[in-house]
């Protein structure tokens, strides 16, 4: 297999526009103002700066991302290459692997069954699936029933009797294969017990859609779910027609020489309902939008009360530190709720990240294993202030002469402070932040340091991070090349001093009177 480190052939591609859908959408004007608000637009340019670099750091072939308030794409873009050995660059229509978010799709077929009255949540696994045999290893336990597959919570191994996630090849069985294999399996715990997350439960589920609708699983996903949704750019199995094209080439985890190896191509077979699916960070954002704007009374692909019971915890483990909706992975953090899932397959890592107060979603998607749910978390905690300060806007356009700023075209206002005290209220400036804006050497201290717009003014963002709010320094200006940041309680720390050569390009700042080059 190919060895590749991933030192060159940087590639950074991005877009903003509204959703388009197969459904007709019922966004407000002020959504339509979000992607091009001032504020949006410096944070979603953060954005890209931090998985520029993540992606040099990490050594990662290609990270695309999306992002999505309500019924609008705010943006949607990719760095890096699809298929480094080629030198293909990755878009925003990159089809990667997002393995376990396929439960996503099964969960909402078979919930179209519920609502159809040809399945119950309460139903034995065995009603619907008479070849179902694995052994009950525990005596008393309740029955293992539709609700606790998609909860994983009926005590099932978390696997199929096979080794489809070992190298090199990954040997994934066929349907006949894992039904055969149920015979040499018995219960891992007693149903409702222990949270075990299983690959065979989901892939159970997709039988069952098998066996109540009467037809083939991926022709009832695509007929009843990817069809209606518009989601034209995704699969139920790894479509091999796109291979070394629109569906980006994985790779490993980094080993001890920071080498990532190419993975082979794999199809899930009889596992794709639980880990099969390929996607585009584009197609999940209208999956994200389709479910923000399913409410109420509505109905379009599910009863909006079936969406929304699906979201809700339906199970927490005994340690109180997991918790499951209806195939919805359910989280807190603060005092906010997230739902979604998380997928990993050989080579490639995704998150769907969706936040139901604010409708605020990230998709995050990469061709090599690293953790995907940090970058989804990072994008969503940079835009999530600019996107509820836009929204509440109610589509009025920004008239505070930074909008164009924003994009780079234009002087930015800021406001001045002292040298000597805190910054001064209702004092304002204009200057242009555009020639501070790049990257500055920190070595050897740590990697860089990008000078980004930031709330309508000058940051210091550290790189690499796993933290890119926490990794933010304010700047405010004070006069010329001279800043000072702005300490946590908001008054000035120290000065950070630009320096520019003959030709007045800026090449450098002074922060202590130490010196960083500019770099990039």
């Amino acid at each position: 297999m190919t060895r590749t480190a991933f030192l060159v052939g940087r590639a950074l591609v991005g877009v903003a526009c509204p959703l388009t859908l197969a459904a007709t959408l019922s966004a407000s004007p002020a959504a339509a103002q979000v992607a091009v608000d001032a504020r949006v637009s410096e944070a979603v340019e953060v954005v890209r700066v931090w998985l520029d670099a993540q992606r040099d750091y990490e050594r990662i072939p290609s990270i695309a991302a999306s992002i999505v308030h309500d019924q609008e794409l705010v943006w949607s873009g990719a760095v890096g290459l699809a298929h480094p050995d080629a030198g293909v660059a990755a878009t925003p229509t990159t089809l990667y692997s997002i393995c376990s978010i396929s439960k996503l799709f099964t969960s909402v077929a078979l919930m179209q069954l519920r609502d159809r009255g040809l399945v119950d949540l309460r139903d034995p696994v065995s009603k619907h699936l008479p070849w179902f045999t694995l052994e009950q290893h525990f005596e008393g336990s309740a029955p293992i029933t539709v609700e606790g597959i998609l909860t994983h919570s009926a005590g099932l191994p978390r696997e199929s009797d096979q080794p489809y996630w070992s190298a090199p090849d990954f040997p994934f069985p066929t349907r006949e294969e894992i039904i055969s294999g149920l015979a040499n399996q018995e219960t891992l715990y007693p149903a409702w017990k222990y949270f075990q997350y299983s690959n065979l439960g989901l892939t159970l589920a997709g039988e069952i859609v098998r066996a109540r609708s009467g037809m083939a699983y991926d022709a009832y996903v695509r007929a009843n779910v990817l069809e209606p949704l518009g989601l034209t750019n995704t699969y139920p199995e790894i479509p091999e027609q796109h291979r070394g094209g629109q569906l980006a080439t994985g790779y490993s985890a980094l080993d001890r020489q920071g080498v990532r190896e190419e993975q082979p191509f794999f199809q899930a077979k009889g596992i794709a309902p639980a880990a099969g699916y390929a996607s585009t960070v584009e197609d999940l954002a209208k999956f994200a939008s389709w479910q923000f704007r399913l409410t109420g009374d509505g109905n379009e692909v599910l009863d909006a009360h079936t969406l929304a019971e699906m979201h809700r915890v339906h199970y927490v483990d005994p340690g109180w530190n997991t918790y499951w909706g209806l195939g919805f992975t359910v989280m807190r953090s603060g005092d906010e709720t997230f739902v979604g899932h998380g997928g990993s397959c050989p080579g490639f890592r995704s998150q769907l990240l969706m936040q139901e107060d604010r409708k605020v979603a990230t998709v995050v998607m990469a061709n090599a294993m690293v953790d995907a749910g940090r970058y989804a978390r990072g994008i969503y905690n940079l835009v999530k202030d600019a996107i509820k300060e836009a929204a509440s806007k109610s589509g009025a356009a920004a008239t505070d002469g930074t909008e164009t700023a924003a994009r780079g075209g234009a002087m930015d206002v800021l406001s001045a402070v002292s040298p000597d005290g805190p910054a001064e209220i209702g004092v304002q400036e204009t200057l242009d932040l555009a020639p501070y804006l790049g990257t500055y050497s920190v070595q050897p201290w740590g990697g860089e340091t990008a000078a980004v717009r930031w709330k309508g003014g000058l940051a210091l963002l550290s790189l690499p991070t796993e933290n890119p709010v926490g990794a933010l320094t304010r700047l405010q200006h004070v006069e010329g090349d001279v800043f000072r940041r702005i300490r946590s309680d908001e008054a000035p720390g120290e000065e950070v001093v630009f320096e520019r050569d003959a030709a007045g390009r800026v090449t450098g700042y002074r922060q202590f009177g130490n010196l960083s080059p500019r770099v990039r």
